[in-house]
């Protein structure tokens, strides 16, 4: 017998683009205007394949190191931050650097250069081989160690257990990053907390709107690509905090009929790199499905804002004074 239970969609707020995300890809848009194409940008901009492929067509050239780019080109850093390293190598070819990383993945970095001045361990958790881990991770390679879970804890030994500090990438689940700090100050009773919270607004933000409407859905879709780190944990938080289903897609077309059996109430949210527009193409096609009802469920009210690279800001003022001459 088909339910009486109307259709309707839960739709997150806070959700989608944050803002180091938006100052990463204006960055790219107007360094594309001031300068023209082709301007390259080292790994991808923010984690999302619409933005990467929008940006390429407009000039964007995409490469994964430095060596990629033509001596004395133009390269803009992703907002996940890269190592003393990677900016080592980019002035030894000459190149001229945008630097568009979050702000907050730069204070991030500060924290671990001054912990390593002060020959503390780092204790960085986050995912070995994300572009942000291994940013941070290179600010004091000697000091560092990656925790990629609770599970990893028992295996860590450090040179003085009573001089650790841990940091976090910005983008993991706040539950799971302070179940392994729980584990951690298990085995380090002196462990130290960063200054202030590493886990930035906007994923916090996001996952305390999924576990809002996540127990009153039957299905939670989320809006991201999958190595975007704060997408793919808004999967595991939806499953984590009661929803019945939960499945991740870039773009509305991978929507699967299959998931909608018996499914009354659907759940929609985005991850922190993903534009407006791709979860209005999966509230149009829900409504074809007859989820026509949409009710905005907020938990939180973002408004802020980071200023341009000052690179792009040195730019624009430039050619303001070239056009008023």
């Amino acid at each position: 017998m088909p339910s009486t239970t109307p259709k309707r969609v839960l739709l997150a707020a806070p959700r989608g683009y944050c803002a180091g995300v938006d100052r990463a890809v204006i960055a790219v848009e107007k360094a594309l205007e001031l300068h023209g194409a082709p301007i390259y940008v080292r790994k991808e901009i923010v984690h999302n394949k619409y933005v990467v492929e929008t940006l390429s067509e407009r000039g964007a050239i995409f490469v994964a190191e430095t060596d990629e780019v033509p001596e004395g080109a133009r390269v803009v850093f992703s907002a996940h931050g890269v190592s003393p390293a990677v900016r080592e190598a980019a002035e030894a070819r000459s190149l001229t650097t945008i630097d568009a990383t979050c702000p907050l993945v730069t204070k991030v970095h500060k924290e671990a250069v001054r912990f390593a001045k002060d020959d503390r361990t780092i204790l960085l958790i986050g995912h070995t081989g994300h572009e942000e881990v291994e940013g941070t991770a290179g600010e004091a390679p000697e000091h560092t160690i990656v925790v990629n879970s609770p599970d990893d804890v028992d295996g860590i030994e450090v040179p003085d257990p009573d001089n650790v500090v841990w940091l976090s990438q910005t983008t993991l689940s706040v539950d799971e990053t302070m179940e392994t700090v729980r584990r951690l100050r298990e085995k380090f009773p002196h462990l130290q907390d960063p200054p202030s919270d590493d886990i930035c607004y906007a994923t916090q933000n996001r996952q305390v709107a999924v576990k809002k409407i996540a127990p009153q859905v039957d299905l939670m879709i989320v809006v991201g690509s999958a190595n975007s780190s704060n997408s793919v944990r808004l999967v595991e938080v939806a499953l984590q905090s009661g929803a019945k289903a939960s499945h991740r897609i870039d773009r509305a077309r991978e929507i699967d009929e299959a998931w909608f059996e018996g499914v009354d109430t659907v759940g929609v949210t985005s991850g922190a790199s993903v534009p407006e527009i791709l979860v209005r193409d999966v509230l149009d096609a829900l409504a074809a499905r007859g989820y026509e009802t949409v009710e905005e469920v907020r938990t939180a009210t973002e408004d802020l804002m980071f200023s341009l690279p000052r690179e792009i800001r040195a730019d624009l003022k430039a050619k303001e004074r070239a056009g008023s001459a």
